[in-house]
């Protein structure tokens, strides 16, 4: 028969490998969460840039909008 106390660290045992496991998921998902904020930061700044350039007094917003989204396109690039 088991002792009460081999019993009790079986438990602590079993309850110190958990909190281990999610020590890490949560290390992991910090990281990740990290990441994403970052990028979702960078997302911000490029759409504010772009509302400051299009929105400047005597700006052509029509023109640069165009530009934006035809370069590159196979109908602008011949030649």
């Amino acid at each position: 028969m088991p002792s009460v106390v081999g019993l009790l660290e079986q438990h602590e045992l079993a309850a110190r490998r958990r909190v281990d496991g999610l020590r890490e998921e949560a290390d992991r998902i910090q990281a990740e969460l990290a990441v994403a904020e970052q990028e979702w930061s960078e997302w911000t700044i490029a759409r504010e840039r772009v509302g400051a350039v299009l929105s400047a007094p005597g700006s052509d917003s029509a023109g640069v909008v165009t530009e934006v989204l035809t370069a590159g396109s196979p109908a602008t690039d011949t030649p």
